[in-house]
């Protein structure tokens, strides 16, 4: 099969194409063939080596852990799922990723794919989806009537937490840029802070709930608009100690459980149309298209999704 491999750490550039044979499957797992992938911050971090010592593989590596496409095979003990089911996940966190033609994923982390949805749409929702879900709903536990914070409304978190956000009936503030005023507020955001224009802790006050998803200065400077026992969660560093014991705050930093069952239940509110997807922009499946859409997420400026579609689908619905 064709993937996109690297066989070193470093930049975009040691992304490339190479011939490997397809995953094998355990009992518990089904191959899927890959119709679409998405980028996440992850994989870049990993690409640069930045986390090679929390994940010590060998080279070399397929990066990418979200999928859509179809059930080619099934393991022996699935119960679930058949050959040709269309589906969606945020696999397993391993060295054989998504940047491929197939790839193996466990029974219970598996979804249908919500039928009103392309591939390219349903690849950019499982990671950045979750993620989202889990901050609000699992850890911060967001409640009717709640203020909540959400940084880089635009993003690819982002834009899918103010959709939740406002379904759990909260009141959303979300950090932009001045070109995308319109969009985070057509999201459902009801306060829109240009972060290039205003300092968002001189802005806001006596907030419940803080999604950071930029770390550094913007998670320091987050526990200022929170109220006493209000609650932050970073998926882009460490809480300093100080700073909760200062505010009186509860925060934490949070990675995403890939979970099939939650994932089935954000399919749902995909097809009512209560979620929708923010695919920002579409590469093509190579190495040269991947290393751009490596530099574009680098920038941290990507608006929605950037997805990857590895394979021609006449399956469009819509």
């Amino acid at each position: 099969m064709r993937a996109v491999v690297i066989n070193e750490y470093g930049s975009k550039d040691v992304l490339v194409e190479q011939e490997l044979p397809k995953p094998v499957i355990k009992v518990n797992q089904v191959l899927v063939e890959v119709y679409a992938t998405s980028i996440n911050p992850i994989d870049w971090k990993l690409r640069a080596g930045y986390l090679k010592q929390m994940l010590d593989w060998t080279f070399p590596i397929i990066l990418g852990w979200d999928v859509a496409g179809k059930i080619v095979e099934v393991g022996s003990e699935v119960k679930d799922f058949q050959v040709g089911d269309e589906i969606f996940a945020r696999p397993d966190t391993t060295a054989k990723g998504t940047y491929a033609e197939f790839t193996a994923v466990d029974e219970e982390l598996l979804a249908k794919k919500p039928s009103n949805l392309t591939f390219e749409e349903a690849a950019s929702i499982p990671l950045a989806g979750l993620t989202a879900w889990q901050c609000l709903v699992d850890n911060t536990k967001v409640k009717h009537g709640e203020k909540v914070l959400i940084h880089a409304g635009a993003g690819g978190v982002g834009s899918l937490a103010i959709q939740m956000a406002k379904h759990l009936g909260a009141y959303v503030a979300t950090t932009a840029s001045e070109q995308n005023e319109a969009y985070v507020k057509e999201l459902g955001a009801d306060e829109f802070i240009n972060y290039r224009k205003q300092q968002f802790e001189e802005v806001l006050h006596d907030f419940d709930v803080v999604i950071d998803t930029m770390g550094g200065d913007i998670l320091n400077k987050s526990f200022q608009v929170l109220k006493p026992d209000g609650r932050l969660v970073t998926i882009a560093g460490q809480p300093d100690p100080a700073l909760i014991q200062k505010h009186q705050v509860m925060a934490s930093s949070y990675w995403l459980t890939p979970n099939g069952k939650q994932l089935g239940e954000l399919g749902e509110l995909l097809e009512k149309g209560i979620l929708k997807p923010q695919v920002g922009s579409i590469f093509d499946f190579s190495a040269e298209a991947l290393q751009k859409a490596h530099e574009l997420s680098e920038t941290h400026h990507a608006k929605g999704k950037i997805v990857i579609k590895v394979k021609q689908s006449v399956h469009t619905s819509k």
